[in-house]
C-alpha cells in the first residue's frame, strides 16, 4: 500500500497527493503493520466526497522514526458490501470502526464489538438510542449487575457504567458514553469565523483547553503556510506545561481524597489553585483559554510575567515534592494503590492506549519524544517518564514525576527570558485549498490530534478531533476486572478521562 509520508513539523499536504488504494490492500497492510508496536493509528475516519462517494482517511504514526503516514481508500456511499473488520485483529481499531459504522452505516464483517460509540445527532441509524444500547450480559445465579450513571453527583458529566459482579468482584465493566450530542466537529466546519473555531477547540475538553487549542493552531498555521513569530514557540510550551502541572496535581489530590488522605487532598487543592492562578495572571483565564491563537498572541509574555511564572512554579514544585514523598512513605496509601487496577503493557498496546496511562504500563507513548513539534523538535529534547507496574500507584507516580519535570522545563524555557516583538493573532490568513493538515501534541492526558480538510476556496470543509480519552476508556474497563467494586473510584481517578472529549 502506498502512503504519503510526512511528519509532525511539515506543512499541509494536497488531497490529490494522498494515495488512494483499494480496501484489500489497505486491510492487508494494516493487518501486518499493526502487529508491530512501533505503529499505532492516529486517526481513521470517513468523509463524503463528491455525490455518492465516501473517502476513508488514515493517519498512521510510526513511533520509531517520527513519520506520519497518510493513506486512503474510497467506496460508493450506497455500496452495502461489508468490509472485513480490522478490529478483529487489532483492538486499537475499535473506536474508529465503530464511529465509521455509526455515522455512515458501513458494515464491518467480523467486528467483535459492533456497538454505537457516540450517538451523534447525524448518525446513520436514528433508531439507535441510549435506551436500546446493547449492554453486554452474563448469565449466572451468583452474578448481579450494578449500574452507575448516567447522571452523576457533583459536576461530573454524563456516562453510564454497568458492572457485572460476582459478589464484590468485578467481572466486567462496560462504559457507554455519548449523552451530550455536542456536534463540535460539525460546528467547526459550519463556520468560517476562525476565532469561533478556536473557541470550539478550547471547549473540546475543557480541562485540556491549551492542548486542544495548540493542536488546532498547529493545524491552521500549517494550512496558512505562514511563519509564526519565534517567541510563540516557548510561550505555547510554557502554557502547555502549566496545564500539565495543574491537572496532574489535581488528580493527585483527587486520589488522596478517595482514600481519605486529607492532607494530600488539601495540599494539592491549594497547589493546583496556585498553578491555574498563575495562568490567569498571565492571560486572564485560569484554564488558559484565549492564550493560544494563530500566528500571534493577545497576551505576549513580558519579563515581569516570566519572572512571576518562574517563582510560582519553583514554589509549587518544592511543596508538591513534599506531598509526593509523603504519599510514597504512607503504608496505608501504598496498600490501596499498589497492585490495584493493573493494565499490563501488552493490553495497553493492544487497545491503543496513550499518554501518561500508557507510560505507567511500560508503553512509552509520548508525542513529545516520538513525534516532536516546536521546540521539542529542536533545542528541547524530551525524555519520557515510564513505569512498568501498570497499577494505580504507577499512574500516580508518573503524574508526580511529570509535575516536577514540567516545572524544570518551564524554568529552563524562562531562564534569562528576553521578550521579543510579536504580533496580534491573524484570524484571516488564507488557507491552502483542497489540502489536509494535522496538529499533533502531547496534552496532559496524552495524544491530542486535530485534522482539517479544506475545500476549493480554502475554507475548512471537515474537521476531526481525537482526544486521548477515546483510547483510554477501554483501559479503565480492563483495569477494574478482578478488582473489588469499591476500588473503582480510585481506578477511575487514576485515569481521569474526559466525557466531553469523547462526546464530540
Amino acid at each position: 500500500m502506498n502512503y504519503l509520508i510526512t511528519d509532525n513539523t511539515s506543512g499541509a499536504v494536497r488531497l490529490r497527493d494522498i494515495p488512494e488504494t483499494d480496501y484489500a490492500s489497505f486491510y492487508d497492510d494494516l493487518r501486518t503493520r499493526l502487529s508491530d508496536s512501533r505503529w499505532h493509528v492516529g486517526h481513521y475516519f470517513a468523509l463524503p466526497e463528491e455525490e455518492a462517494r465516501l473517502r476513508f482517511y488514515l493517519l498512521l504514526l510510526d513511533d520509531a522514526t517520527g513519520q506520519v503516514l497518510i493513506g486512503s481508500f474510497a467506496r460508493e456511499y450506497y455500496d452495502d458490501t461489508a468490509l472485513p473488520s480490522l478490529t478483529a485483529l487489532h483492538a486499537q481499531m475499535h473506536p474508529f470502526e465503530r464511529e465509521i459504522a455509526e455515522r455512515w452505516g458501513i458494515r464491518f464483517d467480523g467486528m467483535p464489538w459492533p456497538k454505537p460509540l457516540r450517538f451523534p445527532f447525524d448518525r446513520y441509524d436514528r433508531n439507535s438510542t441510549m435506551d436500546n444500547y446493547p449492554f453486554y450480559a452474563m448469565e449466572g445465579g451468583s452474578l448481579h449487575e450494578v449500574n452507575v450513571g448516567p447522571i452523576h453527583a457533583g459536576i461530573i458529566e454524563p456516562g453510564a457504567f454497568r458492572f457485572i459482579c460476582n459478589g464484590e468482584q468485578v467481572l466486567h465493566l462496560e462504559i457507554a458514553l455519548g449523552y451530550q450530542h455536542r456536534g463540535v466537529e460539525h460546528l467547526f466546519a459550519a463556520t468560517r469565523n476562525r476565532l469561533r473555531q478556536l473557541c470550539l477547540a478550547e471547549a473540546a475538553a475543557g480541562d485540556s483547553a491549551v492542548a486542544h487549542a495548540t493542536a488546532c493552531v498547529e493545524t491552521i498555521e500549517k494550512l496558512a503556510g505562514t511563519a509564526r513569530p519565534a517567541q510563540l514557540a516557548p510561550e505555547r510550551l510554557v502554557a502547555l506545561e502549566l496545564e500539565r502541572m495543574a491537572m496532574q496535581i489535581a488528580d493527585t489530590g483527587a486520589l488522596s481524597m478517595d482514600v481519605g488522605y486529607q492532607l494530600g487532598q488539601v495540599a494539592c487543592e491549594a497547589l493546583r489553585t496556585m498553578t491555574i492562578n498563575t495562568t490567569q495572571a498571565w492571560c486572564g483565564n485560569r484554564f488558559g483559554k484565549n492564550l493560544i491563537r494563530p500566528l500571534g498572541t493577545d497576551h505576549p509574555l513580558t519579563a515581569e510575567k516570566a519572572a512571576m511564572i518562574r517563582r510560582n512554579v519553583a514554589e509549587i514544585a518544592r511543596r508538591y515534592d513534599e506531598v509526593r514523598h509523603d504519599i510514597k512513605s504512607s503504608p496505608t496509601l501504598l496498600a490501596r494503590f499498589e497492585q490495584c487496577g493493573i493494565v499490563p503493557r501488552e493490553e495497553m498496546l493492544r487497545i491503543g492506549g496513550v499518554g501518561q496511562a500508557a507510560r505507567a504500563s511500560g508503553a512509552a507513548r509520548d508525542i513529545r519524544a516520538s513525534h516532536p513539534w516546536g521546540l521539542f523538535a529542536g533545542t528541547l529534547a524530551h525524555e519520557s517518564i515510564v513505569k512498568t507496574q501498570g497499577d494505580v500507584m504507577a499512574r500516580l507516580m508518573v503524574r508526580c514525576r511529570e509535575v516536577l519535570q514540567s516545572a524544570g522545563c518551564i524554568d529552563r524555557l524562562l531562564e534569562g527570558f528576553v521578550p521579543a516583538e510579536t504580533r496580534r493573532p491573524d484570524y484571516g490568513a488564507p488557507l491552502a485549498p483542497r489540502s489536509l493538515a494535522f496538529g499533533l501534541v502531547e496534552g496532559w492526558r496524552g495524544e491530542t490530534l486535530h485534522v482539517a480538510l479544506t475545500d476549493d476556496r480554502g475554507d475548512i470543509a471537515a474537521y476531526r478531533i481525537k482526544d486521548p480519552s477515546l483510547h483510554n476508556w477501554m483501559a479503565l474497563a480492563l483495569a477494574v476486572r478482578g478488582e473489588g467494586i469499591s476500588d473503582f473510584p480510585i481506578c477511575n481517578k487514576s485515569f481521569n478521562l474526559s466525557y466531553c472529549g469523547h462526546d464530540l
